[in-house]
C-alpha cells in the first residue's frame, strides 16, 4: 500500500537493483539479502532486525505490478514535479505549497485551507476535495495521494494435531464471504505460529485490493512426544538390569517405525541420548529425536527377588550415592 513517505525511500536501492530491474531480478536479490539479514541468522541484532524489516517493506511493494507502477509515479512526482508559485513564474516543490500555511496571508490576509491548496493541482477545475475524480485517481483515503481503500484483515484461528504441525498438510477452512478455502499448513509449523493469506481477508468497498487472512495456528499436545525447536523429546523407561548391564531396545518415532537404540552398561537414570534426523523437519533442516532413559522400579518383587536383591547389595562395594551431595551442600552453607 502506498504511503506518504514513499517520497523518501529508495525501494530499489534498498534492494541493490536498477529502477529498471525485471520481477524475476527483484525477487533474485531480496532472496540473497534476506537470507544475509534474516532474525534466525542474526539473533539479538537489531540493526540486522530493522535492515530485514527494511528489505520486506520494499519488496512488498517492487514485487506488486500495481503497487510497483503507483511508487514509482509518486517517486517522479515527488523528485520531479514542481508547482508554479502565484505570479512569481519559479518553480517551487511541496514545501513551497506547503509553507503558504506558515506565510502570513494571501489576499485580504485569509489563510488558504487544504480545499484551496488541492484545487492548485486540478487546474482550477472545479476547486474539488482531495481524493474526488480531477487528480488522476480512483476514489479513497490518502494513501500517499489517495487511492482505492484496502479491504480489512480478518483473524482466524484453526487447531491441527501435532503430526500434521510436524509434517504439513492442506486443510479447509471457512472464508470472510462463508467460502471454503484450503490453507497449506507448511511443515514445521509451531503453536501459536501466524500464517498470513493475501487478499483472503475482507473486500475493498471502492475496488482496492482485499486484505489479509491472519490464521493463528494452535497445535494439540502429543501423548508421547514433546518439541524442542526442531527437536523431539520422549522419555522411554528401562529396567534396572538393562540399566546396570547394557542393552538394545526399541524407541518409538514420529509418524514411522521404531528404532533400535543401545544402552550402554551403568546407565544413570536421566540420561539423554540422541538419534540423528529423526526430528522435525521445516525449510530449517531436519532436527534430532532426544530420548531421555528413566529407570522403572519394579511395584512388587518376589521372596526370590528380594533375598537376590539383598544379597547382590550386601557383595557390592559399600558406597553411599549420596555422599557428594551432601558434601556439597555442607560446604556451601
Amino acid at each position: 500500500m502506498a504511503s506518504q513517505d514513499w517520497f523518501d525511500k529508495d525501494f530499489y536501492k534498498v534492494l541493490g537493483v536498477a529502477k529498471d530491474a525485471d520481477e524475476g531480478t527483484i525477487k533474485k536479490s531480496y532472496r540473497k539479502l534476506a537470507r544475509q539479514f534474516h532474525p534466525d541468522s542474526n539473533p539479538g541484532n537489531a540493526a540486522a532486525e530493522a535492515k530485514f524489516k527494511e528489505l520486506s517493506e520494499a519488496y512488498s511493494v517492487l514485487s506488486d505490478s500495481s503497487q510497483r507502477a503507483e511508487y514509482d509515479q509518486i517517486r517522479a512526482m515527488g523528485s520531479g514535479a514542481r508547482f508554479t508559485a502565484g505570479g512569481g513564474g519559479q518553480g517551487g516543490g511541496f514545501e513551497d505549497v506547503f509553507g503558504m500555511f506558515n506565510q502570513g496571508g494571501r489576499r485580504g490576509g485569509a489563510q488558504p485551507g487544504f480545499e484551496d491548496i488541492f484545487s492548485m493541482f486540478g487546474g482550477g477545475q472545479g476547486g474539488g476535495r482531495f481524493g474526488q475524480p480531477g487528480y488522476g485517481q480512483t476514489t479513497g483515503g490518502f494513501r500517499g495521494f489517495g487511492g482505492p481503500t484496502p479491504g480489512r484483515d480478518v483473524t482466524a484461528t484453526t487447531t491441527v494435531d501435532f503430526l500434521t504441525a510436524t509434517k504439513g498438510d492442506t486443510v479447509r477452512l471457512q472464508g470472510a464471504d462463508g467460502k471454503p478455502i484450503n490453507v497449506k499448513i507448511p511443515a514445521g509449523v509451531s503453536d501459536g505460529q501466524k500464517i498470513k493469506l493475501r487478499g483472503r481477508g475482507q473486500p475493498s468497498p471502492d475496488g482496492g485490493e482485499a486484505g489479509d487472512l491472519v490464521l493463528t495456528v494452535s497445535v494439540r499436545k502429543h501423548p508421547v512426544f514433546e518439541r524442542e525447536g526442531q527437536n523431539l523429546r520422549v522419555t522411554v523407561p528401562i529396567t534396572f538390569t538393562e540399566a546396570a548391564l547394557g542393552a538394545t531396545i526399541e524407541v518409538p518415532t514420529l509418524g514411522g517405525d521404531p528404532v533400535k537404540l543401545r544402552i550402554a552398561p551403568g546407565t544413570s537414570s536421566g540420561k539423554v541420548m540422541r538419534v540423528k534426523d529423526r526430528g522435525v523437519s521445516s525449510s530449517k533442516g531436519t532436527g534430532d529425536l532426544l530420548v531421555r532413559v528413566e529407570v522403572a522400579v519394579p511395584s512388587r518383587l518376589t521372596h526370590a527377588q528380594e533375598e537376590a536383591l539383598r544379597a547382590f547389595d550386601d557383595g557390592g562395594p559399600q558406597e553411599n550415592p549420596r555422599a557428594d551431595l551432601l558434601s556439597k551442600a555442607a560446604s556451601a552453607q
